[in-house]
């Protein structure tokens, strides 16, 4: 997921490489910390595979600055990994953010929509945290008032999330959205 909020943020314009750590960090930062360690091995390996050029440019105080871009096979790569994620980038709920937080760069539509739809079957399917043999629990069977909570957190979220989504296919439907204007100002 590093290397596609890499190549994501390059989308929107060449960056210096302090300036896309602190773009990786306020996406995924909240969950998953973006180390040093973890950032400039991914983009030495965008680079390598022709995805990103870096150049140098003088900065403040003699301390240079790598600016990265994004080529047009690291575009190619970007909206195939967008048009295409993989199953667990499907079901990881951080994952598929950094997945949606890009996603209107693919210019199609339907594409758009094709990779809401696998979310919505993935949401839709039964499933708990808990289980009595191969029989999801209901929250009424979990007397764990922490494993509660978690079932019933989980639910809402997916609740809400499944509601946005049908709201997004649907407006594909009539052509116009219906998000309340409170919605539309968050």
């Amino acid at each position: 997921m590093l290397e596609l909020a890499i190549l994501g943020n390059l989308a929107e314009g060449p960056l210096h490489g302090y300036e896309l750590r602190r773009r990786v960090e306020r996406l995924t930062g909240y969950s998953r910390p973006v180390s040093d360690g973890s950032l400039y091995p991914a983009i030495n390996r965008l680079v390598k595979r022709g995805s990103l050029t870096r150049r140098t440019e003088p900065g403040a105080a003699a301390a240079r600055k790598n600016v990265l871009t994004l080529t047009d096979a690291g575009r190619a790569e970007l909206l195939q990994r967008l048009r295409e994620p993989s199953q667990h980038e499907i079901t990881d709920f951080t994952r598929f953010l950094t997945i949606l937080a890009f996603l209107s760069l693919l210019p199609d539509t339907e594409e758009q929509h094709a990779v809401l739809r696998r979310r919505l079957e993935f949401l839709e399917a039964p499933a708990s945290f808990f289980y009595e043999g191969d029989r999801p629990m209901r929250v009424s069977e979990i007397s764990d008032p922490y494993r509660r909570g978690m079932l019933l957190t989980a639910r809402a979220v997916t609740r809400a999330e499944c509601a946005w989504i049908h709201e997004i296919l649907d407006a594909q439907d009539t052509g116009t959205p219906r998000w309340t204007a409170e919605e539309q100002q968050v």
